[in-house]
């Protein structure tokens, strides 16, 4: 603490409702000192020292924000300063009034407009300042701006628009005149592009060539003036990612002319590009380590086309993981390798056609607490997928691609089962997304839609046949300017129809000499084609697969898979039924999946914010339209509190997830009281015996 000083320990705004409490407490001088992990003051961070000077700044600071949003009759005063051993805490009480309201909005100078141009340029006034709703200087701006953009997009490239608001403070009512000056409708000329010849400077620019950006920029010359395809064609030229910056300048200088030519100038980022770096995982399922070595080239073969190469080699440390001390005795080397190719303006000038081969190998690890004895399947897994692109009016993007996936097993340890064979998936993947959030890395306003489809087999090619669907919404509602409340909600459903028959009516029979075969066939599928949820980015408490389905899986553990008993393990055995849960319980995936989660995010201090989430969902072995197929009752709730740091890659992410142990299967005191009563809930792993997972990631969870 400095000498002789006082150090503010909290800000408190009282009377604040029709304006958020914290965005108020952002205008101040006056800020509460910064609490290290949300708990201890004076740690890693500095004290925010008290002056009354600034205070009495901050009371005439927030008078000024609730005038610019409409409350002209606010005031603010110093209820409380509280000071005891050097610490302040500080109330600040606002008597808000009544707010000025919106009344009327007119159009002056538009007799000239067309009844189609005139109703889209009220339109889009009228959106930003709607009737009824109190004046605020910030939208009376964007209205005006947003009349100018309506006008341009009709083709009046030097429309004018003038703003004058009348405020009638007794009335408490505002009116706002638009004088508009639209001047002569105006067709696109000459594009110029600026930026491309060689200077001496930076990267080889002259590699760049101009063809591919004048498909991308995709403006005619006499096709007529819109703002809004100048902004769609900076969008593009910036998609290409050959350019660190982008501008598009129109020559405005010649009112009298009908034709406005166009300057673009860019300026290329360069063209090719390494990647070196590592990674790990450490979890309830694995520890391995991994490299990663990257290529890109934006301009292969000329054309802007885009190709990379990503190598991932790894080593797997078998069997230890969290909760599971040991040294190692297996070491499993697997690898990823993936390729892509991209052809800017295939078919249409926005379409980006796409080819992305992988070659990938790796051990099948899905057992929480497996044996030394127990087999560990490994797959040479090769993936393609030949599709096209395509992204509408900077929020809606559309992906249809055609993918083959090929998974041939082999032994990483103790032999192939013989039973196991090649399975191959052939399907289209038709995938959307429309994305209306405020930012991409750190959402605090805005909602997400997402939907995957894919058709699987039948005239598409051999193997499993089915239909996967699993649309996905997120939203984001600010409850402050440093605190967001973020929702997500998922459901997915897979309709098989040549497989499936064990998972959704067989999962806890024997297995027998006689269903083995078809038993390995249907869990091998399932577990390439299934729903599973659990993890960082899903159900924070339980680990990757935990929610899921769970039986014994022939061909990983082949010890306790020949016992001729219920659901192939053997009760009376000295190590009993419960005690052997781990061994005997796999996650296997299933048919219908329902997420929800619901979280807190709020700034602490600089790039340190934190969270606290609820988390819940369900996988169940039955098809939609079948009993138990949404079971609302398996609720796998799980809480609790995350932190994050933000870096320039995304916030790193730190998640403690608790399983309330009634709120897991309802009817069941803990999870292992529904699982003795079905053993397909399955034996959920804990970490020093608490039932909590932990999740380390980059990026937020959703």
């Amino acid at each position: 603490m400095p000498p002789g000083r006082s150090v503010v320990d909290s800000v408190d705004i009282r009377g604040a409702k029709a304006v958020d409490p914290s965005d108020v407490s952002g205008k101040l001088a006056t800020e509460e000192s910064p609490k290290f992990l949300s708990l201890f003051q004076g740690f890693i961070y500095d004290y925010e020292v008290f002056d009354t000077a600034a205070l009495q700044r901050d009371l005439a600071r927030v008078e000024r924000y609730y005038h610019s949003r409409g409350y002209y009759s606010a005031h603010a005063r110093a209820g409380r300063v509280f000071e005891k051993d050097r610490h302040v805490r500080v109330q600040i009480v606002v008597e808000e009034g009544l707010p000025t309201v919106n009344r009327t909005i007119t159009l002056e100078g538009a007799e000239g407009l067309s009844a189609v141009d005139l109703t889209a340029t009220l339109s889009a006034a009228r959106a930003a300042l709607p009737k009824g709703a109190p004046f605020d200087e910030d939208k009376a701006k964007q209205c005006e701006d947003d009349t100018k953009k309506a006008l341009e997009n009709a083709g009046y490239a030097y429309a004018k628009v003038v703003r004058e608001s009348f405020v009638d403070i007794v009335n408490r009512q505002a009116d706002t005149v638009l004088t508009v000056t639209p001047g002569r409708k105006a067709r696109f000329g000459r594009i110029a592009i600026q930026g491309l010849d060689p200077d001496g400077n930076g990267p080889r620019k002259q590699e760049i060539p101009e063809a591919p950006l004048r498909r991308a920029i995709d403006i005619r010359e006499g096709e007529t003036y819109s703002y809004a395809k100048l902004d769609s064609a900076t969008q593009a030229l910036l998609d290409l990612e050959v350019f660190a910056a982008v501008t598009i300048t129109p020559d405005l200088s010649h009112p009298g002319s009908d034709v406005v030519p166009l300057t673009v100038h860019v300026e290329p980022s360069r063209l090719r590009e390494v990647r070196l770096g590592g990674g790990f995982e450490f979890d309830e399922i694995k520890t391995e380590l991994h490299l990663l070595a990257g290529w890109e080239n934006h301009n292969f073969l000329g054309g802007l086309r885009d190709f990379s190469v990503d190598f991932t080699p790894g080593l797997v440390f078998f069997p230890t993981r969290i909760d599971n001390w040991i040294a190692p005795t297996d070491y499993f080397p697997e690898e990823k390798l993936r390729f892509e190719l991209k052809q800017p303006g295939f078919i249409e000038a926005r379409t980006e056609g796409f080819i992305r081969p992988e070659f990938n190998v790796f051990p099948l690890l899905v057992q929480t607490d497996p044996s030394p004895t127990d087999r560990v399947v490994g797959y040479l897994e090769t993936k393609a997928a030949v599709g096209v692109d395509r992204t509408f009016w900077k929020r809606l993007y559309v992906a249809l691609s055609y993918d083959v996936q090929i998974e041939d097993p082999f032994p990483y340890k103790n032999g192939r089962d013989p039973d196991l064979s090649l399975l191959p998936i052939f399907y289209p993947d038709l995938l959307m997304r429309l994305d209306f959030r405020d930012d991409h890395d750190h959402p605090h306003a805005g909602f997400y839609l997402a939907n995957d489809l894919q058709i699987a087999g039948g005239i598409f090619g051999p193997g499993p046949e089915d239909i996967r669907v699993e649309p996905e919404a997120r939203t984001y509602i600010p409850l402050g300017r440093k605190v967001t409340f973020a929702t997500r909600a998922a459901v997915g459903f897979l309709f098989p129809q040549n497989y499936g028959n064990v998972i959704d009516t067989q999962l806890n029979q024997a297995i027998t000499a006689d269903n083995r075969r078809e038993r390995v066939s249907d869990i091998e599928t399932v577990l390439f084609r299934g729903f599973f949820s659990g993890g960082s980015t899903s159900n924070r408490g339980f680990p990757i697969r935990g929610v899921s389905p769970h039986g014994i899986v022939p061909f990983l553990n082949p010890a306790t898979a020949t016992q001729q008993v219920n659901f192939g393990c053997n009760p009376t055995a000295a190590n009993n039924f419960k005690v052997d849960a781990q061994e005997c319980s796999v996650p296997i995936g299933g048919f219908t999946l329902w997420e929800f989660s619901n979280e807190v995010r709020f700034t602490i201090k600089g790039p340190l914010s934190g969270a606290t989430f609820c988390d819940m969902g369900d996988v169940s072995p039955h098809i939609l339209g079948q009993a138990q197929a949404f079971r609302l009752d398996h609720l796998h709730l799980s809480c609790g509190v995350g932190a994050r740091y933000d870096t320039p890659v995304g916030p790193i992410r730190l998640d403690i997830g608790y399983r309330i142990q009634p709120l897991q299967v309802l009817g069941y005191p803990n999870e292992t009281a529904a699982f003795n009563a079905d053993a397909s809930n399955g034996y959920q792993p804990t970490i020093l015996g608490v039932p909590l997972a932990i999740a380390l990631g980059i990026g937020e969870a959703y």
